[in-house]
């Protein structure tokens, strides 16, 4: 028997009842602090195998995360290094662009250069046109006085042929040879020579003469002012017949 129960037999019967009251309530006590401390031991092991699920949870949950955001560096990374690719290419297509910019201002420079040469080169051959008209007019009309003067010059000679015993042959160089004969009366066949035709200013040039006139060259001079190439043809055979007769 415990002391209080000793206790309690010695005492009088109400005092007895009431020690068995309070070692009730005692052991009452002590059971439900066992069943908490038991219950709170069997919470704790609850609760540990909770947090070492809950780190491994953790660990699981860190190692998923720091995959993830090792895929997601690795696709930043490889973004960026696209983005300085495509960065670097347009860098290459805006200096490609710039130097078909320059080539094509050059160009546009060179045609209008050219455009202008053109321009010019156009003019140039506007005025050799209208030059070469205005020569053309010339040489036609300067064909035209040639022909004019063959032709009095034939006629001349048609006069003069019969009555003067002349004679015209064309020789080298485009030239005139006149040939006069019955000039000398003892050699009615000797002939006494010289030849003409017109130089590059259209005008009558008078040459080789046979026997040599002194006064050839101022008849040359009389006939490019008179234009009569009758007076010009008789002043030449009347020298030659005073050459004869002196």
């Amino acid at each position: 028997m415990s002391c209080i129960g000793k206790a309690a037999a010695l005492r009088p019967p109400g005092e007895a009842s009431s020690c068995k009251m309070v070692e009730d309530e005692l052991a009452l006590l002590d059971k439900s602090i066992n069943e908490f401390w038991n219950k709170f031991k069997s919470n704790l092991s609850d609760v540990s195998c909770q947090m070492v699920g809950l780190k491994d949870t953790y660990k699981d949950i860190n190692k998923a995360f720091a995959e993830k955001l090792s895929v997601k560096l690795k696709e930043e990374e490889r973004m960026v290094q696209m983005f300085l690719e495509y960065q670097n290419q347009i860098c290459k297509q805006n200096k490609l662009i710039q130097e078909k910019k320059d080539n094509l201002l050059k160009l546009i420079g060179e045609v209008k250069g050219k455009r202008q040469e053109l321009e010019v080169l156009t003019a140039k051959v506007q005025d050799l046109k209208e030059e070469y008209a205005r020569k053309k007019e010339t040489v036609s009309a300067a064909k035209k006085a040639s022909e004019e003067r063959l032709t009095r010059l034939h006629k001349s000679v048609d006069l003069y042929k019969d009555r003067l015993g002349l004679e015209i042959r064309k020789i080298y160089g485009d030239k005139l040879q006149f040939i006069f004969t019955n000039i000398d009366p003892k050699h009615p066949e000797s002939p006494f020579v010289f030849c003409i035709h017109l130089n590059e200013a259209r005008d009558y040039e008078v040459s080789d003469s046979a026997p040599h006139l002194e006064c050839l060259e101022r008849f040359q001079e009389n006939v490019r002012k008179t234009k009569n190439f009758s007076a010009f043809l008789a002043n030449i055979r009347k020298a030659f017949s005073t050459m004869v007769y002196n």
